[in-house]
């Protein structure tokens, strides 16, 4: 049944199918070439839900992610954080002074500067993370290793000639859980927790200092802004839409309160989901509400 698969993009062994084991590990993955193909899998019932990275610690949000959620038609029902862990993988039998180059996806080859370095290894741009495993696979030089999940090794065959390579220990990603349908029922999340999050995006209507009153109903009632983001809509520098996580569910009186005060400001305003908070939200990934 279509209904337990999760899509994500990118080869088996990328990030996103980590994701996709630590939030639902009783469901099968879809890999998918890219994020709208995701989206196109779920629209169509290939699968039952998507897996949508929006941000990592260290490199900052995802691009065109934020541009695709509220055209999507989908709806977040779970949040995961993943903690990225960067791992060397080569042919079986290779050591590592005999590695010259890594190949991965830009990011992880800018995450792992001083272990290259270190070991006077070049970087080689690959197409995505799990991509570049199956690569160091496929061509078979001994030379030439991977930067990639503990999983991609495993899935590859390849052997982990170093593990935890990452610049910053704290290298975590964001991910969304979306479906065809909504769900705001709260709901604990099965790690443990009970606090709510709400995303929605929102266009402030054209009135002097109409973003500033929109936002002050969430300081007076006490709810916490975790995000806010704003990017342009069609390529217009006048079109600016945002996009904002709060914590708390729509029915509580302080959120509700904050909400009515911010629909009277804006000129759109839709609730892309109500979920659980994953608890390996800590303080330093609040921001003032």
């Amino acid at each position: 049944m279509t209904d337990n698969v999760i899509a994500f993009q990118g080869e088996l062994g990328a990030y996103s199918h980590q994701a996709c084991r630590i939030s639902r590990p009783g469901m099968e993955v879809l890999p998918c070439r890219t994020f709208e193909d995701v989206v196109e899998a779920v629209r169509n019932k290939k699968a039952g839900l998507a897996m949508l990275p929006v941000e990592n610690s260290t490199y900052g949000r995802v691009a065109d992610i934020h541009h695709l959620l509220p055209e999507s038609g989908l709806h977040i029902i779970d949040e995961a954080f993943v903690r990225v862990h960067i791992s060397l993988l080569a042919l079986p039998g290779t050591q590592l002074d005999q590695v010259t180059d890594a190949m991965s996806h830009t990011v992880l080859l800018g995450q792992c500067r001083n272990f290259l370095r270190n070991h006077s290894i070049r970087s080689v741009t690959g197409a995505d993370t799990a991509g570049s495993a199956m690569e160091v696979a496929r061509r078979g030089i001994p030379s030439l290793a991977a930067l990639a999940s503990p999983i991609a090794g495993e899935i590859y065959g390849l052997d982990e000639l170093a593990a935890e390579i990452e610049d910053f220990k704290n290298n975590t990603t964001r991910f969304l859980v979306m479906s065809r349908e909504a769900n705001h029922d709260r709901r604990p999340n099965p790690a443990g927790g009970d606090l709510m999050m709400t995303s929605f995006v929102f266009r402030v209507r054209n009135l002097p200092a109409a973003l500033y009153k929109a936002m002050g109903g969430f300081a007076t009632n006490g709810v916490n802004m975790t995000k806010l983001e704003s990017y342009m809509v069609n390529g217009s520098f006048t079109a600016t839409q945002f996009y904002a996580d709060i914590e708390g569910h729509p029915d509580d009186a302080p959120v509700a309160r904050a909400l009515e005060e911010l629909a009277y400001f804006t000129s759109s305003l839709d609730i892309l989901g109500v979920y659980p908070a994953d608890p390996r939200r800590t303080g330093a990934t609040r921001a003032a509400g």
